[in-house]
């Protein structure tokens, strides 16, 4: 019988965590105000990861932090205080790649679980020995092992292992990058990445042509061979995506992985799901190094997503069918909109009246974030997602 994994999702802020968690993520990993790799994000405060964990916990997933920063001198004063409160708030684990910064947490917060990051760039079982005998409980697996390569390891080393399955690739090993540092003057390993890799340009020599950036990983239909193989942890990045695109995504995989784990053998993959994945996706997609050598993202074909994110539930007013939403593209009276919320369905309405929040009735909602009521042929709830029929 085949053990349920983990569905790991990116928060970059208190909200999107909250949003992950509604729509099925078992577990979302967020970041500090120090020690983590997305300094732009909104990182967590403690009085907010104290929120995080408390409203984890009553949805009965986990909260880890990820502090995988490759230290430099200097870089670990406050080390010891940062990792004391991550044990004192409840947090699941630490994320961590510096050895440095390991024994802090271990010498300061023993009760403090640690995963050691893809940072660490872990590609065999020789190293999985080493860091389970340093105390590690689980390894986030470089992203360039291929999945035959993570069942001989499964096979030989007795650790919780967690890989990527939906995001982006880096041009680099395991995130490993300097060439933010030469080209905006920001380091990767500290937490300033620019994403350089994703600007449009293109590299040549003599007889080929190369592009900057792989495609981004999609490993959505392989579902059923990734938890056949004994992965513990299904990691989804993009802790700088948006609140519509964490609860897409996370919510296609939480129905994939559950149906096939109901059906078994029965399981037949809906490639509508794979189509609604891809509507909140603009990048080409591929499978990583699972199965090859990644493919390579063509930028002068720059993809389109198919539907247009509109708004998102955030309140109601008691009338049936009437819903407070927050604008994020415009829409006008009379457009039928695609909704979908957190217990997985989805329903396709029509917009019969939009009202200001001064009770001025208007034909068209074209102010991003300027909330209005809404009225549809049907009730939703808070949380729910709109987005052009496509």
């Amino acid at each position: 019988m085949n053990m349920k994994p983990e569905l790991l999702a990116p928060a970059g802020d208190l909200d999107r965590l909250k949003v992950a968690i509604t729509y099925g993520a078992d577990a979302v990993f967020i970041g500090g105000q120090q020690y983590g790799l997305r300094s732009r994000a909104g990182n967590f405060t403690r009085s907010e990861m104290e929120e995080a964990v408390s409203f984890a916990a009553m949805h009965g997933a986990k909260v880890y932090v990820a502090a995988n920063m490759i230290a430099h001198p200097g870089d670990a004063e406050g080390a010891a205080d940062f990792f004391r409160m991550l044990e004192e708030i409840g947090i699941s684990a630490a994320i961590i790649s510096d050895p440095g910064l390991i024994e802090i947490a271990r010498e300061s917060a023993p009760d403090l679980p640690i995963h050691l990051s893809t940072q660490a760039s872990t590609t065999n079982s020789e190293a999985l020995a080493f860091w389970k005998e340093e105390g590690i409980e689980r390894v986030v697996l470089a992203r360039e092992v291929s999945l035959q390569e993570i069942k001989q390891m499964k096979d030989k080393v007795d650790i919780e292992l967690e890989t990527f399955i939906q995001g982006a690739m880096c041009m680099s090993y395991s995130g490993r990058c300097t060439l933010s540092n030469h080209m905006a003057e920001r380091d990767a390993n500290r937490g300033g990445c620019a994403q350089s890799c994703r600007w449009d340009y293109t590299l040549e020599e003599q007889n080929r042509k190369f592009v900057m950036g792989a495609a981004d990983m999609m490993m959505l239909r392989h579902i059923p061979e990734l938890i056949e193989s004994g992965i513990d942890s299904f990691k989804i990045e993009g802790r700088m995506k948006s609140a519509y695109y964490v609860a897409t995504v996370v919510r296609i995989y939480r129905q994939v992985i559950d149906r096939f784990l109901e059906e078994g053998e029965r399981f037949r993959f809906d490639p509508a799901w794979e189509a609604e994945l891809r509507d909140a996706m603009t990048r080409e997609t591929s499978t990583g190094f699972y199965f090859g050598e990644p493919a390579i993202a063509d930028l002068q074909r720059k993809r389109r997503a198919r539907k247009t994110f509109l708004g998102r539930v955030v309140g109601t007013d008691g009338t049936a069918g009437r819903v407070r939403v927050e604008p994020r593209n415009a829409f006008s009276v009379g457009d039928e909109v695609h909704c979908f919320g957190p217990a997985m369905e989805s329903v396709v309405l029509c917009v019969r009246s939009i009202t200001t929040l001064e009770g001025e009735r208007i034909e068209r909602a074209a102010t991003p974030m300027r909330h209005v009521y809404v009225e549809l042929d049907h009730p939703l709830g808070e949380d729910w997602f709109l987005t052009s029929k496509g």
